[in-house]
């Protein structure tokens, strides 16, 4: 099954491409789309840097695999997520794929220094 999900987030493409391209949080996104409660491991199956990027489980038994593309949008980024899945439940797939959306979308809280 496959489901989809898009929004514009007001952050840039470098910015989305740091958080997306971590692997624990690839693993946390996988997990969260099949109904895991532990990180699956995934393999990276495509990647143009700043782009698109794709992955999917490693798991046999969990089959899963997530797609972003980022493309510029006025003053943001537009995000465009697909998962290939078996869930039955497309409902919770999408909701899954919102929770990415919005862990994308948050403010990242950097630690202040003094320069």
């Amino acid at each position: 099954m496959e489901s989809k999900a898009k929004r514009t987030l007001v952050k840039s493409r470098p910015e989305l491409w740091e958080i997306a391209s971590d692997v624990e949080r690839m693993e946390a996104w996988i997990a969260g789309l099949v109904g895991a409660e532990r990180p699956i491991p995934v393999e990276v199956t495509d990647s143009d840097a700043e782009r698109i990027l794709a992955w999917r489980s490693t798991d046999p038994l969990a089959y899963a695999r997530i797609a972003i593309e980022l493309t510029e949008s006025g003053f943001g980024t537009a995000v465009r997520v697909t998962a290939q899945h078996t869930l039955p439940n497309p409902a919770a797939a999408i909701a899954s794929l919102e929770g990415l959306l919005d862990e994308l979308g948050a403010p990242e809280r950097r630690p202040f220094t003094a320069a």
